[in-house]
């Protein structure tokens, strides 16, 4: 990448943009009207996580509005991320949430095309997907960077934002160009986050392709993964969570574990400590569904193992 990077506006930026490993957490906020079920999920990555995505209608449910949710951490002193999905609302509904997130002061935005509603627990509902992500990402930056909304309206206020997408490694083949990530980027994505990849191999090919190319080369990759409970729910996300790679012999530690939970957090911290020294990696990204409890720990002991970092 040639571009040159824009002062941090957020402590997520400030450790990607120097260089700093960074470990980023998720929870998808409870069914509830009450902010405090949301605080018993996120409080416990106070201190621990450098920012806490929110996601935003995961699976295609509802939940707690992602964009309250990211706004009720930012006043508890965690700083989210605040996931934006293309499939629930149109241009004019996601403009005004960007400029409520920009009033929260929510900075890390990740834009997003979201789940099929059909997968999920009311398959009659009608999807929206007026603009995809990478169009919501220019949207959003013009926002930032020219203060205006596409139609050309002039916007007040700041939004200070530092823009995330989604991707998903593979093992690039011989020819394989990363088109699809440089289109996010041209529109204003600073960072990414990965689908589950826990093969470090394939991650390891994975960067060193995106530093082959000008538009990827240097850019910030946060790669996905999970703390494994069980060989069976390895299995069920390896067959239906799109992109997702699990290699087999993790799956086999699992099986043969005694404990098969504590196996899956020895397996995430070893892969931690792989990935902290793949070039290109700027840092892992803990997603966990149903099992978010052991996320803190999680991060803790991978903390003790990483090199302690300088900035503050």
């Amino acid at each position: 990448m040639n571009t040159t990077p824009r002062p941090p506006v957020s402590r997520l930026a400030e450790l990607l943009q120097s260089g700093q490993f960074a470990i980023t957490a998720e929870i998808t906020p409870p069914v509830s009207c009450d902010a405090a079920d949301l605080l018993a999920k996120a409080l416990p990555l106070r201190g621990l996580a450098d920012a806490v995505n929110v996601t935003d209608g995961a699976s295609a449910r509802a939940h707690l509005s992602a964009p309250i949710a990211a706004a009720i951490l930012a006043r508890e002193g965690i700083e989210p991320i605040l996931q934006l999905t293309c499939r629930d609302r149109n241009r004019i509904a996601l403009q005004a949430d960007l400029m409520g997130a920009g009033a929260s002061g929510v900075r890390n935005i990740l834009l997003l095309t979201g789940d099929d509603p059909k997968a999920g627990d009311q398959p009659e509902t009608k999807a929206v997907f007026d603009v995809d992500s990478t169009t919501l990402t220019r949207t959003a930056r013009d926002l930032r960077d020219k203060g205006e909304l596409p139609s050309g309206r002039k916007v007040a206020g700041e939004a200070r934002f530092y823009l995330g997408a989604a991707d998903a490694p593979i093992d690039p083949p011989p020819g394989w160009k990363p088109d699809k990530l440089a289109s996010k980027i041209a529109a204003g994505a600073e960072f990414a986050q990965t689908q589950f990849c826990m093969d470090a191999g394939v991650v390891r090919r994975y960067a060193a392709r995106l530093a082959e190319h000008e538009a990827t080369r240097g850019f910030a990759l946060l790669i996905g993964i999970a703390p494994l409970r069980a060989a069976k729910s390895a299995r069920w996300m390896k067959e239906n969570l799109f992109g997702t790679i699990i290699p087999d012999a993790f799956v086999e530690r699992l099986e043969t574990a005694a404990d098969p939970a504590a196996e899956g957090q020895k397996i995430a911290l070893e892969l931690i400590e792989e990935l902290a020294s793949i070039p290109g990696v700027a840092g892992v990204h803990i997603m966990a569904p149903a099992n978010e409890a052991v996320v803190p720990g999680v991060i803790a002991a991978a903390r003790a193992r990483l090199p302690a970092r300088k900035l503050g």
